[in-house]
């Protein structure tokens, strides 16, 4: 089963002042296994909304989102989120999704080894197979074993959103989830978190990330525009490869069609 996600006429509506607001119309939208997706848009067309609802982190006002999980068997099966009740909710997402934002969220009482083991024993109770496995991964973003022991507010910020990435892979989920990642770095270490992200996705990890910026968007495979709460457009980018002059151009010249 390739579909990872699928949505059937998904809304969202907001009172705002007395007056509905409909950030989100009737999408219909699927995402697949193994992609990069991103969600790009002009700022208030539902993008973030859009993650949020795909996520099972805000139930939308009307439709469905379908969800390929793994059953207790280790079977895939298509689970209608929106049917949840919010326990259900959050024990799926812990299951099944990583999250990462623009603001890291680290628990700064805690080193950073500490904070991917609080994450990763909410589904494996063996602590000793969770502190291996954070290690490794922690290793795979980058971060030196000398720096594992301190404290969110002893790193940069770079440093934290990569730790950030590597407690939303510390239990393995079937989709990451990201929100302008990139959003409160500079270039150079905005360059670092988007090189972690591939290279996971280049190892098989699906991905759905929202950004408003042309450079992160060019990592994904699949770019979706949101337009008033709609899916105005697509844009298939094939395989990352670094420098590809006519990548760039094309998604240029998608932004530009949907008046971006």
């Amino acid at each position: 089963m390739n579909t990872l996600i699928k949505t059937n006429k998904l809304c969202k509506t907001f009172s705002n002042g007395g007056t509905m607001q409909h950030v989100l119309k009737n999408i219909d939208m699927e995402i697949y296994k193994g992609d990069f997706t991103i969600i790009m848009g002009a700022s208030g067309a539902g993008k973030s909304t859009l993650l949020y609802a795909l996520s099972g982190m805000d139930k939308p006002s009307l439709g469905e989102i379908y969800f390929t999980a793994l059953d207790e068997k280790g079977d895939e099966k298509l689970t209608n989120i929106t049917k949840m009740t919010t326990d259900e909710l959050a024990f799926f997402r812990r299951k099944n999704c990583g999250f990462v934002f623009q603001q890291v969220y680290l628990v700064d009482s805690m080193s950073l080894l500490d904070n991917l083991m609080v994450a990763g024993l909410l589904t494996n109770k063996n602590k000793k197979e969770v502190a291996q496995r954070a290690k490794e991964i922690l290793k795979s973003v980058d971060i030196e074993e000398s720096l594992w022991n301190k404290f969110p507010t002893q790193i940069s910020g770079g440093e934290a959103q990569r730790v950030g990435i590597a407690r939303a892979l510390i239990s393995s989920p079937r989709l990451i989830f990201a929100d302008e990642p990139t959003g409160a770095l500079n270039s150079k270490t905005g360059k670092d978190v988007l090189d972690a992200l591939t290279a996971f996705n280049e190892g098989g990890q699906s991905i759905v990330m929202v950004t408003h910026d042309i450079t992160s968007a060019r990592r994904g495979n699949r770019v979706l525009y949101v337009k008033d709460g709609e899916i105005a457009g697509e844009c298939n980018l094939g395989k990352y490869v670094h420098g590809d002059k006519e990548r760039h151009q094309k998604l240029s010249d998608f932004l530009t069609g949907m008046g971006w």
